[in-house]
């Protein structure tokens, strides 16, 4: 079962600064980058997911292992890591600290999970996926050093970090994804606005710390979702539909912003005319800069984002999830759990509020969100998950 201590540990990636040596206009977080990266990676793999070795789920699995880590070593700036990670040597004896100290946090999670953590960093032999994760690395890392360059074009260090930037992403030129971002300014575009989802802060109308933006809230749901589909285990399709439904969920939100649930709830019809609302700027502005081929399914990741669904001889139809447990487990259904990214989602801003408390925030709001989400889930079982003990477990 997930336990709090790693819930909280991925949580902590929200008041990771970014940076922090550099004049900066906002303040750059590593659970937005860390999102920002997936969503990249996501475009990247679709062109590359009939190739030899390819893995969806070592995708997904990489980026969560890539984050923990830097996590871990947070306090060791990028020219020093990869100085570090030349020296095999040294480079094995940091992630044997890294994973000691992860170890009692995500032990809970299975040997296996254990294992794939530890061989990750000790496999140093080439992918597929892990060339297409760093390259998402490189991407959104460049996007974030622009922001800095414009702000500070003649600044110390800048023009030598952007030849690094342009020596580093020169290297991944043969991953078609990279070469179509090249070429086509609507996918450079669909990237971006992507990235602008750090913008949006959550809670926005409430001062909090952290101030999480809706960017990195829907990495923390798409981990969530992952996390729990393995420990029901969920067939490969299914886990990897669970996280990047919980990654999209939320792209609406960089058209319409974010609109706090009591608002969408407490006004009649509200909930629907906004959902309306978002389909119509999605059609408009989003999704003419999506790539045709994979239209599709970032639909259905966004517009059924709470529904559980499968796929029977090419026609959808919604099943609960236990009924998808007890009979559509199978990667041949591409079977979606919508009430296990809804109850993420939820245990998300739950530990938003928490989060808000425990650092200072008297708003009466917080205090409502928390108690209120936590009440909904009381003694609630979803696939044979017991959100209720997960939440009594804070």
């Amino acid at each position: 079962m997930i336990r709090k201590s790693l819930i909280m540990k991925i949580f902590s990636a929200a008041y990771m600064q970014r940076w922090n040596d550099k004049l900066r206009p906002i303040e750059l977080i590593e659970l937005d980058k860390q999102a920002h990266k997936m969503f990249i990676a996501y475009f990247l793999g679709k062109y590359e997911e009939t190739k030899p070795g390819f893995s969806w789920i070592e995708i997904i699995e990489g980026g969560i292992f890539e984050m923990l880590q830097r996590i871990v070593i947070t306090d060791i700036k990028p020219p020093v890591f990869y100085k570090i990670k030349e020296d095999p040597r040294k480079y094995k004896l940091l992630n044997e600290y890294v994973y000691d100290t992860l170890e009692t946090i995500i032990s809970p999670l299975g040997e296996d999970f254990c294992d794939r953590f530890r061989n990750y960093f000790a496999d140093d032999e080439p992918s597929i996926n892990k060339k297409i994760l760093n390259a998402a690395h490189n991407y959104a890392s460049r996007w974030e050093f622009e922001i800095i360059e414009r702000l500070n074009p003649n600044g110390y260090e800048i023009q030598e970090i952007k030849r690094e930037f342009i020596d580093r992403i020169e290297k991944f030129n043969d991953l078609e994804g990279m070469k179509q971002l090249a070429l086509n300014n609507n996918y450079k575009n669909f990237i971006e606005l992507c990235g602008h989802l750090r913008f949006q802060a959550r809670w926005s109308h409430l001062h909090r710390i952290p101030k999480t933006s809706v960017l990195g809230h829907s990495l923390f749901v798409a981990i969530l979702s992952y996390l729990f589909s393995l420990e029901i285990k969920a067939c490969p399709v299914r886990c990897s539909n669970n996280f990047f439904q919980g990654l999209f969920h939320d792209l609406p939100e960089v058209l319409t912003r974010d609109i706090i649930s009591p608002i969408k709830t407490g006004v009649k019809g509200l909930s629907d005319l906004i959902k309306e609302i978002e389909n119509e700027q999605m059609e408009k502005q989003l999704y003419p800069l999506v790539p045709k081929e994979f239209l599709p399914e970032i639909r259905m990741f966004i517009e059924t984002e709470f529904e559980n669904v499968v796929l029977i001889d090419g026609r959808v139809e919604n099943k609960s999830c236990e009924e998808i447990n007890e009979k559509y487990n199978e990667d041949k259904y591409s079977p979606r759990d919508g009430n296990i990214i809804k109850a993420s989602d939820e245990l998300a801003a739950f530990i938003e509020a928490k989060a808000a408390i425990e650092n200072g925030a008297v708003s009466e709001e917080f205090q409502e969100a928390k108690l209120n989400i936590r009440a909904r889930y009381n003694g609630r079982h979803i696939a044979g998950i017991n959100f209720g003990e997960i939440f009594a477990d804070f």
